[in-house]
């Protein structure tokens, strides 16, 4: 028990310090598992992970997803997305915010990344928010929420990997993160509404189109209609596995954006190399995170802490609720797959223990990642955006994503009282 609380406290105070979570996690794994076991199994269990990870087959599912995004969105469908939603509600007062987030609601089903998404969408939403006379708060905070749709809404990378880390159906996760992804942008655009009831002039009405213009927006967005249909149709369906999925998702992006012609041998390059090095970024993290696993599930931490839990008999509800305190205090201090990675060895065997679905914390871990995407100082969201937007003051972008934090965490709350909104759709899957 010791030894894992001092790896823990070494890892916490690595990442503290910025040095890059792989790094972080490696080390101390490496040193403690060194430490305990001795330094010769560590570097045979160290070289045995490395060949696993390389060669796992469900692992592919994670480069295949991530190249479907950077096609869908070298193929411009964000535009096509913003378009068809401001067709049908940039009438209204806060309009175009409620289209931001019905455009990253449809993106998220096709990238699977929150950052992206928010960056794609600062692109893409913000400059016709601006041009309306948008407040920079609304504008800024619509867009760093909406964005954090990207991991719940399937495919997500966060779920791919918490489920790769746990062994748990990915495809289960999948649809499980369907329904609470739907009531999240709901919820979102409650909040939107009330920051117009409040201060009506913090988001002006557009200009209303007539049907005409709405059937034509909605004839652009057919391209992201049939990859959702085909990939998360397929995959529920059970017709193909999820990288099977992933592959055939990642191919029509490809041919589609081919067809749009924005797709040039240069172009495809670039994305490639980003696909690459996205790709080598989470397989280095996960291969650290396992070394680290071993770590924690060598020391006595995992049973020690299901005991003592057992002993003290609180209500099971009340200890994932405490689990969700804690992951929305790390959120405000660290970054949100570092403290995943980290908090996962130790409270995964917990939950199962207790009885709990997995698939359902694993809904409830990527609700509390959306909570700290946008929760100061480290949302990476807001950074992402600030980095975009050279003229917002960085107060601004604070504030807006503090009021969308709200919305948020009542989803969090709901999904942690109401588990069937997470699994009354993986109960139809075999």
């Amino acid at each position: 028990m010791i030894e894992a609380l001092l790896g823990f406290a070494a890892a916490f105070a690595l990442a503290l310090l910025r040095v890059p979570l792989a790094f972080a996690m490696g080390l101390v794994g490496v040193a403690g598992l060194g430490l305990l076991r001795g330094w010769g199994p560590t570097a045979a269990a160290a070289a045995q992970v490395v060949c696993d990870t390389g060669f796992a087959y469900t692992l592919s599912v994670v480069p295949l997803f991530i190249l479907m995004g950077n096609f869908v969105a070298r193929a411009g469908l964000a535009h096509e997305l913003f378009r068809a939603a401001n067709a049908f509600v940039g009438h209204r007062r806060g309009g175009l915010a409620h289209a931001t987030i019905l455009a990253c609601a449809g993106f998220g089903a096709i990238c699977g990344s929150s950052i992206a998404t928010a960056a794609t969408m600062t692109r893409v939403a913000y400059p016709s928010m601006k041009k309306l006379g948008y407040a920079d708060y609304l504008a800024t905070g619509v867009i760093a929420a909406g964005g954090t749709l990207g991991i719940m809404i399937p495919p997500s990378t966060i779920l791919v990997i918490y489920g790769i880390v746990t062994e748990t159906h990915i495809g289960k996760l999948f649809a499980a993160g369907v329904l609470p992804g739907l009531l999240c942008a709901a919820l979102l655009m409650g909040g939107v509404g009330w920051v117009i009831h409040r201060h009506p002039d913090a988001g002006p009405a557009g200009r209303r189109r007539d049907w005409p213009a709405r059937w034509a927006a909605l004839r652009g967005i057919w391209g992201v209609a049939l990859l959702v249909l085909v990939v998360l149709g397929g995959i529920y369906g059970g017709w193909f596995t999820a990288t099977e999925g992933a592959g055939i998702g990642a191919s029509g992006a490809f041919f589609f954006a081919l067809a749009r012609g924005t797709l040039t041998l240069r172009s495809l390059r670039t994305v490639l190399a980003e696909s690459a090095r996205t790709t080598a970024m989470l397989f280095t993290i996960l291969i650290a995170a396992s070394m680290f696993s071993n770590f924690v599930n060598f020391t006595s931490m995992p049973t020690d802490l299901k005991d003592g839990i057992t002993q003290l008999g609180l209500p099971p509800l009340l200890v994932i609720a405490a689990m969700m305190g804690i992951y929305v205090v790390l959120g405000t201090i660290m970054e949100e797959l570092t403290m995943v990675l980290l908090t996962i060895p130790v409270f995964f065997p917990v939950v199962t223990q207790l009885g709990f679905d997995p698939v359902w914390f694993g809904v409830l871990i990527v609700l509390v990642v959306q909570v700290g995407l946008i929760s100061p100082p480290v949302g990476m969201n807001m950074f992402v955006m600030n980095a975009l937007l050279k003229t917002v003051p960085m107060s601004q972008i604070f504030r807006g994503s503090a009021i969308f934090c709200v919305p948020l965490v009542a989803g969090l709350v709901l999904v942690l009282v109401f588990p069937q909104l997470a699994l009354w759709l993986p109960g139809f899957m075999k």
